[in-house]
């Protein structure tokens, strides 16, 4: 069931009189439509595919994709997106020997870096929402968008900590998408008890994302929706 015409005009969601497709698309790439839909993708497939073999190959590639598309999205200087790139080609470089027998070290490696990728996608869309002018469409995904990155960054931790580690990170043996649930129960604090890290550093990592999932939710999204005013300066313009 969709949005009434109204409220999809509102939120951004339609395309405005008179305004061409390519327009309209860039527009919602513009305002991180694109890096939403890339995070809920990786979001989909990290749960139901194993971060191992070719799978894992395909999961560095699609968290690459969505790193750099972040950057480019949230004007991130040239350096930065470089430097985004390179690191990108070295996980997919180590998926890609891990995946040919190279071990599960290598695998461990390409995580934590994948896991870097997602914070330093974080830091620059946040750093973006928030310098904008006024709270709009953009911001709002903007801000969806890092909260959705957080979880999928500690997965991507937590898949590494399992193959570093000598003892299972749940003490038992579990599918990649395990990690992604785990993740996200953490970060919205409704862990359902039938997941528990076995030990350090898990746990303190855990208990970090949780603290980190609730100021994010308490401090900045409630506030960015508070301020927000859907078709205010539409009708700042209309007044004028």
């Amino acid at each position: 069931m969709g949005l009434p015409a109204s409220q999809a005009e509102t939120l951004g969601l339609s395309p405005r009189p008179g305004e061409r497709l390519p327009r309209f698309a860039a527009r919602i790439a513009n305002a991180f439509g694109v890096v939403l839909l890339l995070v809920v993708l990786l979001y989909v497939l990290g749960s139901l595919m194993s971060y191992t073999g070719w799978s894992g190959v395909v999961l560095t590639a699609v968290a690459s994709t969505c790193v750099i598309v972040a950057l480019v999205s949230a004007d991130a200087g040239h350096r930065l997106i470089a430097l985004g790139g390179a690191l990108s080609v070295v996980a997919l470089v180590l998926a890609l020997i891990s995946a040919a027998g190279g071990g599960s070290a290598l695998s461990a490696s390409a995580a934590l870096i994948e896991a870097i990728l997602l914070t330093m996608a974080a830091a620059e869309v946040l750093g973006s929402a928030l310098t904008e002018h006024e709270v709009g469409f953009r911001t709002i995904l903007g801000a969806i968008s890092v909260y959705l990155i957080l979880g999928l960054l500690f997965s991507f931790a937590y898949a590494a900590i399992d193959r570093l580690q000598s003892g299972a990170f749940f003490g038992k043996s579990l599918q990649t998408g395990d990690y992604v649930f785990f993740s996200f129960t953490t970060l919205t604090t409704t862990g359902y008890g039938n997941l528990v890290p076995a030990g350090q550093p898990g746990r303190m990592l855990s208990g970090l994302e949780m603290l980190i999932g609730q100021i994010f939710l308490v401090t900045l999204i409630a506030g960015l929706v508070s301020l927000w005013r859907p078709g205010a300066r539409r009708r700042g313009k209309q007044a004028g």
